[in-house]
């Protein structure tokens, strides 16, 4: 897997003290929560910024990914089932 832009969106809103943990990541505010907008290297860096969400009990709705290059995300988006 090669370098990806990912928008991750959780449910609640996460504030700038939270920024740290997910590092290089930035925060936006959305509607439906926050939206958590970065790059990850390969997979081991994804898998480790959900394992960073889940330990804090947050609700997935949503991964959304693009190459880095575009950082459009429509072409692969993954709504995060129930």
């Amino acid at each position: 897997m090669s370098e990806r832009y990912y928008r991750i969106t959780v449910r609640g809103r996460l504030t700038e003290r939270m920024a740290p943990v997910f590092h290089g990541f930035r925060l936006e505010p959305h509607p439906e929560g926050t939206v958590l907008s970065g790059v990850c290297v390969d997979s081991s860096a994804l898998f480790g910024v959900l394992d960073r969400v889940r330990d804090l009990g947050l609700d997935l709705l949503a991964v959304e990914s693009a190459p880095v290059a575009t950082g459009a995300v429509e072409p692969t988006k993954r709504q995060a089932s129930a």
